[in-house]
């Protein structure tokens, strides 16, 4: 890693105060430690213009040079934008116009961001990119492409069939059968919606990425930020949030960890994400719609698409129950949750301290080889993608985040295989989700102490009995219902 800001800022560091509450400060973008205005692109930005929107007032070096076939060509267009200045640490929001709680106590975005520089053309990103300019490798990521979403249509029409027999004719549709088929279907879509997350965010796409939705996890129009510009440019430092909204969690007893975390999570399902988006809604007419989309155009396929997703998964609920069977609804809810929950964060050691995960190499994509895991669930590459919420290949996408589709990054993965090897990197085997990944997890997020026990020194009845462990347990379950606690 390398950091091209001035010397006096890192001898010592202090943040000026900085003013409360949104709007944070100036329109300025940092990009290799200068400060441009990208204000006028907003509306302009052919990758759409929220990714442009939500990164002001970050470091967006990373997501330059990550995020695009050819930053080179980036960096020259953003010197028509350039303020002819360093970069200063008011430039920078110190939690990068995210919630405080998704990051670590004392986190400031201008320390703790790492700088990566993008320009060496020996690096392994360009050695990669150099090899994919080849059209018959080319040709064939898009044909990839084109399967993968007439696969994900399929899917779609079986998932509203599924519901809809189990609804009908529910003696077609017997219980374990529709239990397994609706895990199996709402981890596919969160697949499909993890992409849609990486593709560019304009037309049908703004509505496509709330598929990420339907395995009850998060928020696709809060995680499309969180996940695509915070995680993947910044894996495994103080900057990747995906490192904390999955330890929350921690804080509760382990005896009523998964009940309480259960009934959060539909809370957040039933009220909680509503009133999220409500919030974001509130943010963006006090910021300005001007400020994050460009335009009420850009603006607007964002907000039907996530409170259509929202409306979608509390009326299947209503449906369920009005029918009398609300126990099948129940079932594959609780079943969805975990399994996704644990995907999720089953293809990287989050279960590591930072400083621990962290690796000494100054090439950003072999830190991102190195920091990923590719995971199997059934051994099938192809349909591991879907049944893994999009990680079958998941070091190719860490590497290559703007492809459009897991099958893309299957038939990348030999190029970045034998590019890497000449960089001495050692290519793993995928991990497998059941029993290598799940079975660590569950010790990790299940069985170990809560966070108040650990730090407290508690034994295991003042752990579950104590009355501010049954504080922290409805407090925790109301947050649910609010939609505070997670992503």
């Amino acid at each position: 890693m390398t950091n091209t800001r001035p010397d006096t800022e890192e001898q010592e560091f202090r943040r000026p105060p900085m003013p409360e509450g949104p709007p944070p400060i100036s329109n300025v973008w940092v990009y290799n430690g200068k400060a441009y205005d990208l204000s006028d692109w907003i509306s302009k930005h052919p990758g759409g213009e929220f990714f442009i929107g939500r990164t002001k007032n970050r470091d967006i070096t990373s997501i330059i040079g990550s995020y695009h076939k050819d930053p080179e060509r980036i960096e020259r267009m953003l010197e028509r934008y350039s303020l002819g200045r360093d970069a200063l640490p008011e430039d920078i929001h110190p939690t990068n116009n995210a919630p405080e709680f998704l990051f670590n106590e004392g986190f400031d975005s201008w320390r703790d961001t790492p700088k990566y520089r993008f320009d060496d053309k020996a690096d392994l990103l360009h050695k990669v990119k150099a090899r994919l300019k080849d059209p018959a490798l080319a040709a064939r990521i898009k044909r990839m492409d084109t399967i993968f979403n007439i696969v994900v249509a399929v899917l779609t029409v079986a998932y509203f069939a599924v519901q809809g027999l189990r609804l009908g004719m529910p003696s077609w549709m017997p219980l374990p059968v529709f239990v397994i088929a609706m895990v199996l279907l709402r981890s596919s879509l969160a697949g499909f919606g993890h992409y849609a997350i990486h593709r560019a965010q304009k037309g049908m796409n703004k509505i496509y990425t709330n598929a990420f939705d339907f395995n009850y996890v998060a928020l696709a129009f809060v995680t499309a930020d969180g996940h695509a510009l915070l995680h993947h440019p910044h894996t495994q430092s103080e900057v990747d949030i995906k490192k904390n909204v999955f330890t929350m969690m921690m804080r509760v007893p382990r005896l009523y960890r998964i009940p309480i975390h259960t009934i959060h999570k539909f809370g957040h399902t039933l009220t909680g994400m509503t009133i999220r988006l409500l919030d974001v809604c509130r943010l963006t007419r006090k910021v300005g719609v001007k400020e994050m989309y460009g335009t009420w155009g850009g603006a607007l396929p964002h907000f039907i698409g996530s409170f259509g997703v929202r409306f979608l998964l509390v009326a299947e609920l209503v449906a369920f129950v009005l029918a009398g069977d609300f126990l099948a609804w129940v079932l594959q809810f609780v079943i969805t949750l975990w399994i996704s929950t644990f995907l999720v964060v089953a293809s990287h050691d989050f279960e590591l301290e930072t400083e621990e995960a962290n690796t000494d190499t100054e090439d950003w994509a072999i830190n991102q080889l190195e920091q990923a895991y590719d995971l199997k669930v059934v051994g099938n590459r192809y349909v591991d993608c879907f049944l893994s919420a999009g990680l079958s290949s998941h070091r190719v996408h860490h590497v290559l985040p703007y492809q459009r589709s897991g099958f893309a990054n299957i038939a990348t993965e030999d190029v970045l295989r034998e590019e890497a090897a000449k960089f001495g990197v050692e290519w793993l085997p995928a991990k497998s989700f059941f029993t290598d990944r799940f079975p660590k997890q569950i010790q990790t997020y299940l069985l170990s102490r809560s966070d108040e026990a650990k730090e407290r020194n508690w034994g295991f009845v003042r752990e579950h009995c104590a009355p501010s462990a049954l504080k922290t347990c409805a407090v925790y379950t109301v947050q649910g219902f609010t939609g505070i606690g997670t992503v």
